[in-house]
């Protein structure tokens, strides 16, 4: 995975940050100071750095003037500053790319992408490993076929992940048996016993449930069928 670090004093944006990138399949490291960044750079290597341009009462520029000293690494400058003269500054010291707060995620994700291509870095491996759907901890993969839990891998079977796949796609939407027989196996009850749904269901609650007999993630709506729940904390 692109390895990121994030160089930010405000906890609220690290936080975000730190979330979006993940998700978009990166490996995120978070710092909240000069010493901490410098630490982090040596220990992970990464690919490119997020650098605030005011980490407290630090100044950025010194702490890319350092980062020069030990590594090449991309760097896009974090800053409320938006007047042409100071982006030029910071570009002139080295930064590769500059964003002016606020941002939007969409910018943010562009101008990485845009800077790892310059640095010959491979863009396209971080958009295979991240996860299509995302729900908390629930991360579902279509390109991998991977599910995973809180980071945790989990062992499904082809039909597993293909009945959770479709179920999640469209959260809260009830779906009946004979719909699930239809969309997920290619089949019909006249072909194939709706009990197989209910095993498969079972199946995964055993797998992605933390208390499979009152699951949260996959509910029974009685008399119809299923649907899955969103989880967003």
């Amino acid at each position: 995975m692109t390895r990121i670090l994030v160089v930010d004093d405000d906890p609220e944006i690290t936080k975000l940050l730190e979330k979006f990138l993940s998700n978009e399949g990166y490996q995120v490291t978070v710092a909240s100071n000069g010493a901490a960044a410098l630490s982090a750079a040596s220990a992970t290597e990464p690919e490119l750095v997020l650098l605030d341009i005011v980490i407290g009462v630090e100044d950025g520029r010194e702490v890319l003037r350092d980062l020069r000293l030990i590594s090449d690494v991309p760097v896009i400058f974090l800053t409320g500053r938006g007047l042409e003269t100071e982006r030029i500054a910071g570009l002139k010291l080295g930064a590769d790319d500059y964003i002016v707060k606020p941002f939007s995620l969409g910018e943010v994700s562009a101008r990485i992408e845009t800077v790892l291509r310059r640095s010959g870095v491979n863009t396209t491996q971080h958009l295979i490993e991240a996860p299509d759907i995302s729900f908390g901890d629930l991360q579902i993969n279509e390109n991998t076929h991977e599910v995973r839990i809180a980071g945790n891998l989990l062992e499904l079977t082809s039909k597993e992940f293909a009945l959770l796949s479709f179920i999640a796609t469209t959260p809260r939407q009830v779906y009946t048996r004979s719909q699930l027989l239809e969309h997920v196996w290619a089949s019909s009850s006249e072909w194939q016993n709706e009990a197989t749904v209910t095993e498969h269901i079972r199946r995964l609650r055993a797998k992605i449930e933390v208390d499979p007999d009152h699951p949260k993630w996959i509910k029974t709506v009685r008399g119809v069928g299923y649907r899955f729940e969103p989880q967003l904390n």
